[in-house]
């Protein structure tokens, strides 16, 4: 099949140099008789045209069918090659040396369209060799006289063992070429592999992991409220900075992991910019000021003040940088820089953030968005990290439209601009208070103890004593039998999961058939989101939980449902 293929689309190609030399001895022979070699070559490359294109067609060709296409290539070359013995015949000058051209040419031709079959390249190159064998005695027959015609042996031998090589080193280069496809295409089906089996030992390790760390962030959360005395308070504060440390360092490995399988998405929705900025920027105070740092702002007052954005993510890459500029920075300031410039339909938010630190090396600079590289061997020691941050950044700013740049000196500090691009937009309606979720009725859904106790305990910081179910059963057996404001449901749980739960919830009449529903996940892509949303789930919170985020996502939900309720 592959043979015929190749053959159909070198057809033309033949049948134009025919016409070419049918041309060429016209002109310069006067043989007019060139055409009729023109026109029985054609007609003959019609068939098999015909033939291989019946071929092609059927799934389960006959045998004669097939006979026939194989059989065409050597009919063709007899007509073909037939031309080259009235030129060996001629007695015109270089006559003879154009048929020798010709047959050359011919049988370089069967080699490279053929050279995927042998057998085809046998049936197409046969009848050019035998011409060639016949041309030293048609031209000593011509030329009874001329002493060089029996010096032909030696030409038309040499070029059919030349063929002969060149046939061989093709298929030799062919068969090379299409092992090392074979051979790239195993190695990207493991290549696959192992990112597939990466992906799914990070996606079962962070879920593994957000379970302690959950419960680590809660209770230190909650003995810090509760301690009597300031020992106790800086204890549990030594517990909480080593929990949050552990959650930073796990969301650095996943955010790397989505990056590399290119799962990460950034989000376009309405934010007040200045405000995100201030946030931002208060955050770090008490860390520059705990240094002797100062930690200026320029540009904060003529930023625009609402704009459509992944405000999570931008603040995500400003607090590294800041936190990077701090940590590195032994004396001086830490000056923060913004702007923002309309460029067509949207805008682009400009971030500087420049210290005064020992600032960094040329080959540093090469380095800087290497993963895990701390760029020094003590860096790691004296302040920690997995060297994820910049490298994090800079692909989070290419996500959102922008860049992340970096220019140093060393003892001159350091530069890093940040590019993202932003869209304008307007002032979300303003609602009337907001949801008290103080003393709301949480319905909590989680297969794991300490799961559970942790959202407890975080509720509980809330004014919230919620009820507690260890699966998807149990939790249909409690909404059928009482009223609740909103339920936090586990999304991976053994036997029915928080999707299945929730469908069947929304299909079954009760009184909580409307209840908003926040989805639990450690798992918290893009993918996963919205196949909570067709399940029927209205909000998401992230494992580890984030008390902050919880109190938001559940005041959004209640919310919600009041304005239901109400219309």
């Amino acid at each position: 099949m592959s043979a015929a293929r190749a053959r159909r689309g070198n057809l033309y190609l033949r049948v134009v140099a025919t016409v070419m030399i049918a041309f060429i001895l016209h002109v310069f022979m006067n043989a007019g008789w060139a055409w009729l070699w023109v026109g029985t070559y054609a007609a003959a490359q019609l068939v098999e045209l015909v033939l291989i294109r019946r071929l092609l067609r059927q799934p389960h060709p006959g045998r004669v069918l097939r006979f026939a296409v194989a059989a065409m290539p050597a009919i063709t070359s007899i007509i073909f090659g037939f031309l080259s013995l009235p030129l060996f015949a001629s007695s015109v000058r270089f006559a003879p040396t154009l048929g020798g051209l010709l047959l050359a040419g011919a049988l370089l031709n069967v080699i490279v369209v053929n050279a995927s079959l042998r057998s085809a390249t046998i049936s197409a190159a046969t009848p050019h060799v035998v011409y060639l064998l016949a041309a030293p005695f048609v031209a000593r027959a011509a030329n009874p006289q001329a002493p060089l015609a029996n010096a032909l042996w030696f030409g038309v031998l040499l070029l059919i063992v030349s063929v002969f090589v060149a046939a061989r080193t093709l298929e030799r280069a062919l068969r090379a070429e299409a092992a090392a496809k074979e051979e790239a295409e195993r190695r990207r089906h493991e290549a696959e592999e192992a990112v597939a089996a990466k992906s799914a030992f990070v996606a079962m390790i962070s879920h593994e992991l957000r379970t302690p760390i959950s419960a680590i962030l809660a209770g230190a959360a909650r003995l810090h409220g509760d301690a009597p005395d300031a020992v106790s308070r800086t204890h549990a504060q030594l517990i909480g900075d080593a929990g949050a440390m552990m959650r930073t360092l796990l969301n650095d490995l996943l955010d790397l992991s989505r990056l590399d399988a290119g799962r990460m998405a950034v989000e376009q929705a309405p934010f007040d910019l200045r405000q995100a900025m201030a946030d931002t920027l208060r955050l770090w105070r008490p860390d520059a000021q705990k240094k002797g740092l100062r930690l200026r702002v320029e540009g904060a007052a003529r930023l625009p003040r609402w704009v459509a954005g992944d405000s999570l993510r931008l603040r995500q890459v400003l607090n590294n940088l800041l936190s990077n500029a701090i940590k590195f920075t032994g004396r001086g300031a830490v000056t923060v820089r913004l702007a923002a410039r309309e460029a067509g339909d949207h805008l682009v938010f400009e971030a500087v953030v420049a210290d005064t630190g020992r600032g960094l090396t040329d080959e540093q600079v090469a380095r800087l968005f290497t993963p895990f590289d701390q760029l020094a061997s003590n860096v790691a020691r004296e302040h920690g990290g997995s060297g994820l941050g910049l490298v994090i950044s800079r692909e989070l700013a290419r996500l959102m439209g922008g860049d992340l740049t970096v220019t140093s000196k060393p003892g001159k500090g350091s530069r890093f601009r940040l590019e993202v691009r932003l869209e304008a937009a307007q002032a979300p309606d303003a609602r009337a208070g907001g949801a008290m979720i103080d003393g709301a009725r949480v319905l909590v859904v989680d297969d794991h103890m300490v799961n559970r106790r942790a959202l407890e305990l975080v509720l509980q910081s809330f004014g919230i004593q919620p009820t507690l179910a260890e699966s998807g059963e149990r939790a249909l057996e409690l909404l059928s039998s009482e009223v609740f404001d909103v339920m936090l449901m586990d999304v991976y749980m053994p036997g029915m999961d928080g999707r299945d739960a929730t469908r069947q919830l929304r299909a079954t009449e009760g009184p909580n058939r409307h209840i908003p529903v926040i989805a639990v996940t450690a798992s918290a892509t893009a993918k996963d989101w919205d196949a909570c949303r067709v399940a029927g789930m209205d909000a998401h919170v992230a494992k580890p939980i984030d008390p902050s985020q919880l109190h938001a996502a559940l005041s959004e939900v209640l919310s919600a449902g009041a304005s239901r309720a109400a219309a």
